[in-house]
């Protein structure tokens, strides 16, 4: 009865519009309307002519029509009235113009309702002649809006974002959004979402950033999906401290990610190096409800084992068993890799043991590739070796990966004839070599000195069709680096950025520490500052060189403040960063300063390497100040003590500290009565040499009383 209703307040009825009479009879013929909309009615622009008042009387006819159409398809059909049905119209969508399509959708908003009006938006945006035609879209919103129908008004809005987006024209889409709150649409949260969706799929974070701003200042409020969405844009462009911002505003509102938004934190964090900030946030989201699942942990434990956080990763993997989550084979694989990464191979290959004989997971390619990479990283090329004949037999095949692992490996010892044969095993077994097989190859002989048989083997990498990478360049750069030819270096950086590739870390890295072994800081300052604004997060290694160049040139200064800039970048530094820096705080006499840097040092659990522990005891001693350089030395495990009392002890004979070695001589002979023969001939002989008879008299009681 409704739509009988309908058919007659349009002027037609069902029965009397054959479909046939219809597409002859309107559409074959030239129409040139041009309406303009205006409030339930639809009035011709043109001076009213005898000519102009034919045409708009045919279109007329022709939207009549098309809306009687609309209604018999969306009547017929059975379907839930929240959703707008399929249309099916017997009508020739190029003969349609754009203009008649706007006034149909107006006049179905205004006669006929929104849901109806909506579904001949659906059906005229399913051809590309009406699918980027902004004013139908415009049209159609506006009528809803009319209607108080903002539900549905918004729901265009988010059609024409996603349609536009495809064609490239995200940005006017936004725009007219933006736009369509002046004209009286109260954007939802879900349009918002929306546009921050599409924006993130295309990369384009600083259009949802944009978006997201104006919204809130419109009034929309943001919810969880909101700042998930650019949390993940954030994430996916490797822009982590921006990440970190939104996380936070989410964390403060309350608001917790799904456990794939959490893994995709992880990974996103721990490749930049901030493994500790993602620990914090992950125990926070789990504080705050998040329930983690083995992908998370191991997520999260893959992130420390690469940082070389072992202890940790295997505390993180009791957590997760005694929150009844079973490790699975790539759980192990991670952990068996960060075991033989830090150099544990034995512990590594006991976990391996352990996968082996288990009833559930068995190891995998990947778990195989891991501990065989723990093996040649040890020079156990023959373990290696046995690794991967018990794989084949094991029916899994090696991997590309897994070659190359083997072949630098041998080429590490010098055993170039297996790397080649290894090589062309690949072929047989149908993989072919990569460029990382060739890397491996290269860098090999670059370290053995053979730099002319690796650029003859740099040219047979085009011929196979492969090209030279960061990488490549990067060990061709390092060897020249090694003989102190850093413009030869420089050829080769620029070189890399000639054929489109943008250096890495590591690239910079090797460079900046070519420049501070020469003391040229200007040059490794200013790459520095350049890799930085490249948005390349400075390793430990990087930082280290800097310090060390800093120190070398006699600026503690700078460097302490590059030390301290170190946390910022989620590096933690080590011993030998330590120790060139307290090396260098003793140089300048800032022995209160080193003595701070030592005890954090120590407090940290990290061991001082012995240039280090005698140093600064010397210092001290050159001040005659045995007292601190013995506390220095006290904080040395028994071993470390006994190795660096005997040095410091030879140390200050050379240097005619005869009393002063005597004191520390003593201190030795109560901890080890065992004297050391080295340092006792040189302390005697240094006695000798200065008449100091009484401190080896006084010596010799001692250690014959020890042996007595």
């Amino acid at each position: 009865m409704v739509s009988r209703l309908l058919l007659h307040r349009f002027h037609v009825l069902p029965h009397k519009l054959p479909a046939s009479s219809i597409l002859s009879s309107v559409f074959l013929s030239q129409l040139h309307p041009t309406f303009s909309l205006r409030p339930h009615c639809y009035i011709h622009d043109e001076p009213s002519t005898s000519s102009s008042s034919q045409s708009q009387s045919h279109s007329q006819s022709v939207v009549r029509t098309i809306c009687s159409l609309v209604c018999q398809s969306y009547y017929q059909q059975t379907h839930v009235r929240f959703t707008p049905p399929k249309l099916h119209l017997p009508l020739d969508s190029e003969s349609l113009t754009h203009d008649q399509a706007i006034t149909v959708v107006a006049s179905l908003a205004d006669e006929a309702g929104s849901m109806v009006a909506l579904s001949f938006l659906y059906w005229a945006i399913g051809f590309p002649k009406f699918r980027h035609f902004m004013r139908l879209y415009i049209v159609s919103a506006t009528a809803l809006i009319g209607n108080k129908n903002l539900e549905r008004a918004n729901e265009v809005m988010q059609c024409m974002v996603m349609n536009f987006a495809e064609n490239g024209k995200l940005k006017e889409a936004v725009n007219m959004v933006v736009e369509m709150q002046n004209q009286g649409l109260v954007l939802s949260t879900q349009t918002l979402n929306c546009v921050l969706d599409v924006a993130v799929g295309m990369g384009l974070v600083e259009i949802a950033e944009n978006m997201f701003v104006e919204m809130c200042q419109r009034g929309v409020s943001p919810d969880c999906v909101s700042f998930k969405l650019m949390v993940v844009a954030c994430c996916n462009m490797g822009r982590v401290l921006e990440a970190e911002k939104w996380l936070n505003a989410m964390v403060e509102r309350g608001f917790i990610v799904d456990n794939a938004t959490c893994t995709l934190i992880i990974d996103a964090f721990c490749q930049k190096g901030y493994v500790n900030r993602v620990v914090g946030y992950f125990w926070k989201m789990v504080e705050m409800g998040l329930a983690p699942n083995v992908i998370n942990f191991t997520a999260l434990i893959n992130g420390l084992c690469k940082q070389g956080s072992i202890k940790q990763a295997f505390e993180l993997l009791e957590e997760m068993v005694r929150r009844g989550w079973k490790p699975n084979v790539y759980t192990h694989t991670t952990l068996i890799d960060g075991l033989c990464k830090k150099g544990w191979t034995e512990k590594a290959f006991r976990l391996f043991l352990k996968l082996v004989r288990s009833d559930g997971y068995k190891p995998n390619v990947h778990t195989y590739t891991a501990m065989i990479n723990g093996y040649c990283k040890e020079d156990k090329l023959n373990r290696a070796e046995m690794l991967l004949s018990r794989m084949q037999e094991q029916g899994l095949v090696p991997n590309t990966n897994t070659y190359t692992t083997l072949i630098d490996g041998h080429c590490k010892v010098g055993n170039f004839v297996r790397a080649y044969e290894l090589m062309d095993l690949m072929g047989k077994e149908g993989f072919s070599p990569n460029i990382y097989t060739y890397n491996a190859i290269i860098d090999g002989l670059c370290k053995k000195g053979s730099l002319d048989e690796a650029y003859r083997l740099l040219n047979k990498v085009s011929v196979h069709g492969l090209q030279a990478d960061g990488v490549t360049y990067t060990i061709l750069m390092s060897v020249h680096c090694r003989q102190a030819d850093t413009n030869r270096s420089l050829v080769f950086f620029n070189k890399m950025l000639k054929v489109g590739f943008t250096p890495d870390i590591h690239s910079y890295t090797t460079l900046i520490s070519a420049f501070c072994r020469q003391k040229q800081m200007k040059e490794s300052e200013r790459l520095f500052e350049e890799a930085v604004s490249l948005g390349l997060i400075p390793t430990k290694k990087t930082y280290t060189s800097m310090i060390c160049g800093y120190c070398r040139y006699g600026n503690t200064s700078l460097a302490v403040k590059l030390f301290q800039r170190m946390s910022n970048h989620g590096c933690a530094p080590d011993s030998i960063t330590y120790g060139a820096l307290i090396s260098g705080l003793c140089k300048e006499s800032k022995l209160d300063d080193a003595r701070n840097l030592y005890d954090a040092m120590m407090d940290k659990g990290l061991s001082p390497c012995e240039v280090t522990r005698l140093t600064l005891a010397y210092e001290y001693c050159k001040k005659d100040d045995s007292s601190t350089a013995i506390n220095v030395l006290d904080r040395l495990e028994k071993r470390q003590w006994i190795r660096t009392v005997n040095t410091l002890v030879r140390k200050l004979c050379s240097e005619g500290k005869l009393d002063m070695a005597a004191l520390f001589f003593h201190k030795l002979l109560d901890k080890e009565p065992n004297v050391n023969r080295v340092t006792l001939l040189g302390f005697m002989n240094k006695c000798y040499e200065s008449n100091k008879y009484g401190l080896v008299s006084e010596l010799s009681e001692r250690i014959c009383e020890g042996i007595g």
